[in-house]
C-alpha cells in the first residue's frame, strides 16, 4: 500500500468502533466480519471517510460511540459537513456485515442487523448507497481512498474454513 515513504497518499488503519474523515487524500485500511464499515465521498470537493462498527443499535446505556452504527452513521456524515462536504453531493458505499462467527441465521444475525441499519440510516439522511458488498460467509478488507471514493475490496476466508475475524471485530 502506498504511504509517506512510497511517495503516495499517507495511510491509515481504521480500527473497529472508530472513523476517519479527511479532504486530503488518504489511503483507509480496515478489516472486516460482522461489522459494517460505511464510506462517504464528496465527489466534487474530493473528500471522503469511513466508519466502522460492530453493533447496529446504541440501546442508551453507557457512551454513544462509533461502536454502533446508529452513532457511528450520523457521526461520519456531521464529520463531512463539518469539512465543508455539501450533503446533497454525498454518496455512499457500504461493505461488511458478513455472518462469520456463526452467530445465527437469517435476520438474527449481528450482520444482518448492523446491513439494515445502514440503508435505513442512509436513506434517512437521504444519502444514495451507489455500491454494496454486504452479507456472505466470508470477512472483507476494505482500502478506500479518499480523494476519488474507490474502494478495492478483497474477500477474506481463513485456510480451516472458520471465521475470519474474532468477534469484537479484530483480524485474526
Amino acid at each position: 500500500m502506498a504511504g509517506p515513504t512510497s511517495g503516495g497518499p499517507p495511510g491509515h488503519y481504521l480500527y473497529p468502533c472508530m472513523l476517519f474523515a479527511h479532504r486530503e487524500e488518504h489511503l483507509v485500511t480496515t478489516v472486516l466480519g460482522s461489522c459494517v464499515a460505511v464510506c462517504l465521498v464528496d465527489p466534487r470537493m474530493g473528500a471522503g471517510g469511513m466508519n466502522h462498527y460492530m453493533l447496529a443499535l446504541w440501546n442508551g446505556d453507557g457512551l454513544a460511540t462509533p461502536k454502533y452504527g446508529s452513532v457511528a452513521i450520523p457521526g461520519l456524515v456531521r464529520r463531512m459537513l463539518d469539512m465543508g462536504c455539501a450533503r446533497e453531493r454525498l454518496v455512499a458505499k457500504v461493505f461488511g456485515g458478513a455472518n462469520v462467527i456463526g452467530d445465527g441465521n437469517g435476520v438474527f444475525t449481528v450482520g444482518y442487523r448492523n446491513i439494515e441499519v445502514a440503508t435505513a440510516l442512509l436513506a434517512e439522511e437521504g444519502i444514495p448507497i451507489t455500491a454494496r458488498d454486504v452479507g456472505g460467509d466470508f470477512g472483507r478488507k476494505l482500502i478506500l481512498n479518499t480523494r476519488t471514493g474507490s474502494v478495492l475490496v478483497s474477500r477474506l476466508k481463513r485456510a480451516d474454513g472458520g471465521p475470519v475475524a474474532l468477534p469484537d471485530g479484530r483480524p485474526r
